[in-house]
């Protein structure tokens, strides 16, 4: 099978387009990039479908690797049989090539090799020829200063069958099956740990049983995690009655003297060999599923908390708020950078409300805010209601902006690198002002596990989560665009093709030659190759640029086709852009090059129309109820507003204005089943909710959505 057939099967398209995409993979480009301007070679890809084929690719070398090293190691120990070689290149599936290698794998000495270095196998052969004979009788006759008796002979000559019938790639397929379909998870609570207050939080699985395939993967990260922590044991089993039939059926040849030998090496073999064997595989491949279930929420999660709408380039303060400590501001010019920074103390205990309040509005006349940016952490309601008392000399917007990883950020090295001068509490403000700002911009700046949007994202395979994670950052990067003149080196590491390295000089150049001026100056960021040019340059931005193309997503590859496209309307490419009357003339079908088709064009033409567009809504003022700040002001049955702050695979959970989220159980988002929390529901969005039930001491509130 070639890569080709390999990824067709899972990838519905042509084979000429995974071939492309292989070919462009191949060739370093980027996911972004074959997305956005190889449509005409990919055959219209998107990049799901692209970051698909860019794994099973990957998955394919991995087998082809693992094959090449097995028939190596077969072949070193003069093993490899015509027969057995080619069920081997045949196959293409990791498990299956395992099984055909478990019987020359190296491992401890077994049972078996003991028995066999006794010179039991010539009789575990007799037996398992399953030809009638006396091999009580034939046992006797294996008998030496090690196996002292017919019984020893016996049980040794059972030992290497059962290793025989656990390298049976027939009865380890069947069984699998078996686990597939039937295997149940058993949980039941440690004694001695019943009672500890860490362990009530999983007290639902102290005795629990249900179904391994219908179990939901936040379900089954919680019963791992609660036997992680030794609250729990956890066992996936089957009916061991019906594991044994499909065991008899393939082994067994009939009823004869010779059956309750096999019959009690099959149980042997079962027990010790294949039930721990294949019961751990069954567990690990849905705790596989259940990791890529978790990290795909945590992903989509992460995907719109950084697409959040922006405020824009504003004059903004922003508070970081307490009670003791006090609440830190932070005045940020249009391009985040600090101004002023100040503690003031309006809450108890020391209940300077007044002098809080001038301040506040002395540094907003001062320096020309146009919108504060509240902390929702501890004390941060009493400060949106001390805000709200301000009679501001001209408009102000408030927003109350979530401050998840502003502390992770504060204490990072990149904090200390943009501030060495100010502490950690001075440089929370900064995170919590520019995030409403642009949440792009000063999110990808935070470990995205320390954003508190997903679900058991410290429980799934790290390494999966970590490149899940990357790519959705660098999806989303790349879809907004970058102005190359204002990115941090963070951000501008995340554009297709440039990386960390190359961000960090051009940060550099960008500090020793003044801003960039047009497109073709990153040819001369040292180190920034032909291959990173082609692949980063049309996801950058320089507004006031020369050219007017250098502000969009139009590729320097296209400008000689726009610009003929100009010349041919009697205009200036300046004259063309945003001119939807002039470009819904353009036939794109008379511009297709060999390097630049049909689809490409058509993009061309739609960027013209609203070039540098940012594909993200502008960010709105939400009001909470001003009769709730806390969990005691909360009762049942009030219809309350709220903000969606993260989505799971069992509901949603809601910023109803006070510390504790509520939860809206996915049975309680709409009428009617729902599969995906998504379908009804985005991170961010404005809802009304109803609260069902508020429970004060565990500090959790139930809610459902109001339609």
């Amino acid at each position: 099978m070639t890569n080709i057939q390999f990824i067709s099967k899972v990838v519905a398209t042509a084979a000429i387009n995974i071939q492309k995409t292989v070919q462009l993979l191949q060739e370093d480009c980027t996911i972004p990039f074959i997305s956005r301007y190889r449509k005409d070679t990919t055959g219209n890809l998107d990049e799901v479908q692209i970051e698909q084929i860019a794994k099973l690719q990957k998955e394919y070398e991995v087998i082809v690797k693992r094959k090449e090293a097995i028939l190596k190691s077969i072949q070193e120990q003069n093993a490899l049989s015509p027969e057995l070689e080619k069920k081997i290149q045949q196959s293409f599936g990791l498990q299956e090539l395992e099984d055909f290698y478990l019987p020359f794998k190296k491992k401890k000495k077994t049972k078996a090799d003991l028995a066999r270095e006794n010179g039991l196998e010539p009789l575990a052969k007799i037996i398992m020829a399953q030809n009638n004979n006396d091999v009580d009788f034939i046992s006797t006759q294996y008998l030496n200063e090690k196996v002292i008796n017919e019984i020893a002979a016996l049980q040794g000559a059972r030992d290497i069958i059962a290793e025989w019938i656990n390298e049976n790639i027939y009865v380890r397929k069947q069984l699998r099956r078996l686990y597939e379909r039937k295997a149940i998870i058993t949980t039941k609570v440690v004694k001695t740990k019943k009672d500890d207050e860490a362990a009530q939080k999983f007290n639902q699985y102290f005795d629990w049983s249900e179904p391994l395939s219908k179990a939901p993967s936040h379900r089954l990260l919680a019963m791992l995690r609660a036997e992680n922590e030794g609250f729990i044991k956890f066992k996936v089993e089957v009916d061991i009655d019906e594991a044994y039939d499909i065991t008899d059926t393939l082994i067994l040849k009939g009823q004869n003297k010779t059956t309750p030998h096999i019959q009690l090496a099959i149980e042997d073999s079962y027990k010790r060999l294949l039930n721990p064997a294949i019961s751990n595989e069954a567990l690990q491949e849905a705790k596989a599923k259940a990791d890529a279930n978790s990290i795909q929420v945590f992903a989509n999660n992460l995907g719109q908390l950084l697409l959040a709408p922006p405020l824009g380039e504003k004059r903004i303060l922003a508070i970081d708020p307490g009670f003791r400590s006090g609440c830190k501001i932070v005045c940020l010019d249009e391009k985040g950078d600090l101004l002023y920074n100040e503690t003031i103390y309006p809450h108890a205990p020391q209940k300077e409300e007044a002098m809080a309040m001038k301040k506040i509005r002395s540094m907003v006349n001062s320096y020309k805010i146009d919108a504060i940016s509240i902390g929702n952490g501890t004390a941060s309601r009493e400060t949106e209601f001390l805000i709200k008392k301000i009679a501001f000399d001209k408009p102000v917007q408030v927003f109350i902006v979530s401050e998840a990883g502003a502390s992770v950020y504060s204490a990072s090295k990149i904090a200390r690198d943009e501030f060495p001068n100010y502490d950690v509490t001075v440089r929370g403000s900064i995170s919590i002002g520019r995030r409403l700002s642009d949440p792009l911009a000063e999110l990808v700046k935070i470990d995205p596990k320390a954003i508190g949007v997903g679900q058991y994202q410290h429980d799934v395979d790290q390494n999966k989560l970590k490149e899940e994670l990357d790519n959705t950052v660098i999806r989303c990067v790349n879809s907004v665009g970058i102005n190359i003149n204002t990115a941090s080196k963070h951000l501008l590491s995340y554009v297709s093709g440039i990386g960390e390295k190359l961000a960090e000089n051009i940060v550099q150049y960008r500090s020793e030659n003044g801003p960039f001026t047009d497109r073709k100056q990153l040819k001369k960021v040292p180190r920034l190759g032909e291959k990173a040019y082609q692949q980063g340059v049309a996801f950058i931005r320089i507004s006031n640029a020369k050219n007017p193309l250098d502000n969009s997503a139009v590729h320097p590859e296209a400008y000689g086709i726009v610009e003929k496209m100009a010349k041919d309307l009697k205009l200036t490419v300046h004259d063309l852009i945003a001119n939807k009357e002039k470009t819904g003339l353009i036939k794109p079908e008379n511009y297709i090059t060999p390097e630049i088709g049909l689809l490409g064009l058509k993009d061309v033409i739609k960027e013209l129309e609203k070039p540098g567009l940012d594909p993200r809504k502008s960010a709105k003022v939400f009001e909470f109820d001003p009769n709730v700040k806390t969990i005691k002001d909360i009762k049942t049955g009030m219809v309350l507003p709220g903000i969606v702050n993260n989505i799971t695979n069992f509901g949603c959970f809601v910023d109803i204005g006070v510390k504790e989220s509520g939860l809206v159980h996915i049975s309680q988002l709409k009428a009617g089943f729902v599969s995906d929390v998504n379908e009804v529901v985005k991170l961010h969005q404005h809802v009304q909710v109803k609260v069902t039930e508020v429970d004060e001491d565990r500090k959790r509130i139930q809610l459902s959505m109001v339609i």
